[in-house]
């Protein structure tokens, strides 16, 4: 590698890195946009190097809460392209070190440059000073589980008309956190079963199992999902125990598409 890089966004610089890289590369400080970019590009690379991502945690932290995007990295964490770690002190630039560049990544107006350096005393010097970096960085905890084996588990366990429709209101968001920022993963889970008449308890052990979230959480979301008018439930007799109880769309949201349904249910969560 001994090109720079420019490009219209930060997306193009990194997936061009990563298709001229091999063997180990450190991604270091990335800006929040970088960071999502970062996993998504790493993601679509057919043959990509192995990436240690160091950031400060709350960068970490604020990109990792979006669904979408800590479900791809930890697809890519499961593959071990991916280690992520926390960054103690974070340097003023934004960089990928490579095994033969240092690439300084610079935003200016509606361009996104990767400004590269091939100088073998400087790189050896970045490398070293990074490699000591990541041997003291902490552990960073992806509590996410891997998006495919959600997709996977959800469509054996429980039907493929739910996680197809989980799939495709996920797709048509742009932001998964909840909390007024897209649809969070729990909600979304349970009207893709109340599309399809799942059993709540169903759902809840699929979701605690594969490890999205705990039986109360999945509760507790089919409770604001009540109050919101967007999710009724049934009772449905068993042989031993307290009746199961059934999710259903409310009746006034049946005939939506499912961007409509994300839409709606964002705002009435919102208001919750």
């Amino acid at each position: 590698m001994s090109t720079n890089f420019l490009e219209a966004d930060v997306g193009g610089v990194l997936a061009g890195v990563f298709r001229d890289s091999s063997g180990l590369v450190y991604a270091v400080n990335p800006t929040r946009e970088t960071l999502s970019e970062l996993i998504f590009r790493l993601h679509d690379v057919s043959d990509p190097p192995s990436v240690r991502l160091i950031a400060p945690q709350d960068p970490l932290k604020d990109v990792l809460a979006d669904f979408i995007v800590a479900g791809h990295a930890a697809d890519l964490v499961a593959a071990e392209t991916l280690t992520v770690r926390v960054l103690s002190e974070a340097p003023a630039a934004s960089l990928l070190v490579t095994e033969s560049a240092v690439v300084s990544l610079v935003a200016a107006d509606d361009m996104v440059g990767g400004l590269t350096t091939t100088d073998e005393e400087f790189l050896a010097a970045m490398r070293d000073r990074y490699e000591r970096e990541w041997d003291d960085a902490e552990e960073y905890s992806l509590r996410t589980p891997p998006l495919s084996r959600v997709r996977e588990t959800l469509s054996t366990d429980i039907g493929t008309d739910t996680a197809e429709d989980f799939d495709d209101l996920l797709g048509s968001l742009s932001v998964a956190k909840g909390d007024g920022e897209g649809l969070g993963e729990v909600a979304i889970a349970l009207l893709a079963a109340a599309r399809n008449g799942q059993l709540l308890y169903d759902m809840s052990k699929w979701g605690e199992d594969v490890g999205l979230a705990s039986k109360a959480t999945f509760s507790r979301m089919k409770t604001r999902l009540e109050d919101s008018e967007l999710v009724e439930t049934e009772k449905v007799p068993i042989d031993v125990g307290r009746p199961r109880l059934r999710l259903r769309l409310a009746d006034d949201v049946t005939g939506l598409d499912l961007p409509e349904l994300a839409t709606l249910a964002e705002q009435r969560l919102a208001e919750w």
